[in-house]
C-alpha cells in the first residue's frame, strides 16, 4: 500500500502555510529528527482520503535548488481541486508561480493546471468534471 511522498523544503513554516492555506491540507503532526538534524511534518487532506505528504527540512543542507525542468528526476505531485478558477485566483494573489494555465485534458472534461510550491516543486491541479 502506498503511504506517503516526502519532499524537501527550505523553509518548513512557509511550506506548511502553502499546503494548508492554498491546497487545504491539514497538518497532522510535526517533529524533530535529532539524529539527522532535520524536522518533518505530515499533512493530509481533512477527509483522510488521499496519500500523506511529508515535508522534510534538513538543517545542514547548504544548497537548495531545483534543476531546470528537463533535468529533474522527480516530475510532480497532484492535487484534486473543487474549483480551478478559485484556486488559481488564490494562488495568483499569493504570488505562486503558475507554470501552465488551466487547460482541458481531452477527451475528458477535467481541467488541469501546473503550479510550483515555494521551493519549486511542480504541482498538478486537477478539477474533475
Amino acid at each position: 500500500m502506498f503511504i506517503h511522498t516526502s519532499i524537501r523544503t527550505s523553509n518548513m513554516k512557509r511550506s506548511i502555510n502553502f499546503y494548508t492555506k492554498l491546497l487545504g491540507l491539514k497538518l497532522m503532526h510535526r517533529r524533530e529528527l535529532p539524529q539527522s538534524n532535520a524536522e518533518i511534518a505530515f499533512l493530509r487532506d481533512p477527509e483522510a482520503k488521499g496519500a500523506t505528504l511529508e515535508l522534510t527540512f534538513y538543517r545542514n543542507q547548504q544548497k537548495f535548488s531545483q534543476p531546470d525542468y528537463e533535468d529533474r528526476l522527480f516530475d510532480h505531485i497532484a492535487f484534486e481541486v473543487k474549483d480551478m478558477d478559485k484556486t488559481i485566483a488564490a494562488m495568483r494573489k499569493a504570488n505562486v508561480t503558475i507554470t501552465d494555465e488551466p487547460f482541458r485534458l481531452e477527451p475528458s472534461d477535467s481541467l488541469i493546471a501546473f503550479v510550483e510550491d515555494p521551493d519549486g516543486t511542480l504541482i498538478e491541479l486537477i478539477e474533475r468534471k
